[in-house]
């Protein structure tokens, strides 16, 4: 029972986070008048089930792998989301950092009701609360990542996939305010690890943005293409070894 919780509870939380980043896109797309050709819930490369609503160019779709979510700025034919590259570096700038930034709001949202459940203080102490654990754990955050480029920290402090399902069970088995704290903490995470200049993050996009500022002229689509899709693999080859870490973690302390 105990796994099909984890399990059950990283499915729900990692989608709603996922999904939250994603909309935060979605504003800032629609507000520099750029395009979103599609907003799904579920795992971007499983098939499409349904379209459950059109509004404007945007079709609102379900993916078979209900699992976060993602936009897409390309239309059927145009592969290379001509009209998002086309836009102004202001622009795709606020349209790259505004997933992070709605991560890190929704977190402070959270906080809140959570620190009014636990402390019973007033709704101002609360406010104040949460912004303090919104700034000690993004400082945290950062000096974890930090302490990892730099080589003086190991990976005891880093879950992937496994981990993370681990403790969404256990946050779910500890009630509804600690399961409002873990989303908050696993919101402004994955806000931050976006934020870093990865390619294929959101952050690896701003600095491409930023190149393209310095040289005065457009990278192009293909440049771009080319340089996420080796941000993904080496994602990918960092999300597995990440992965197979936890499963021995679990299974040494099992």
């Amino acid at each position: 029972m105990s796994m099909i919780v984890s399990v059950v509870a990283f499915v729900v939380i990692m989608s709603i986070v996922v999904l939250v980043h994603e909309f935060g896109h979605f504003l800032a797309a629609r507000k520099a008048n750029v395009p979103v050709y599609e907003f799904s819930v579920g795992f971007p490369f499983s098939p499409r089930i349904a379209t459950i609503y059109r509004h404007k160019e945007t079709e609102f779709t379900l993916r078979l792998l209900p699992l976060g979510g993602f936009v897409s700025f390309s239309a059927d034919g145009d592969e290379d989301a001509q009209k998002l590259f086309g836009a102004s570096r202001l622009s795709r700038a606020s349209i790259m950092a505004g997933g992070p930034l709605f991560n890190i709001v929704f977190a402070f949202l959270i906080f809140i009701p959570a620190y009014l459940a636990t402390e019973g203080i007033s709704l101002l102490q609360a406010v104040e609360s949460s912004a303090n654990a919104i700034w000690m754990i993004v400082a945290g955050t950062l000096s974890m990542f930090g302490h990892m480029f730099t080589g003086q920290g190991g990976m005891e402090t880093v879950s992937g996939p496994v981990g993370i399902a681990v403790m969404a069970g256990q946050a779910a088995s500890g009630g509804f305010v600690d399961l409002l704290f873990f989303t908050g903490v696993l919101s402004i995470s994955l806000g931050i690890m976006n934020l870093l200049p990865f390619p294929g993050l959101d952050g690896g996009q701003l600095v491409m943005v930023m190149i393209e500022a310095v040289r005065n002229r457009p990278l192009g689509p293909k440049a771009y293409q080319l340089i996420n899709f080796a941000g993904i693999m080496l994602f990918l080859c960092l999300s597995v070894f990440v992965t197979w870490h936890d499963i021995a973690r679990l299974v040494s302390s099992a």
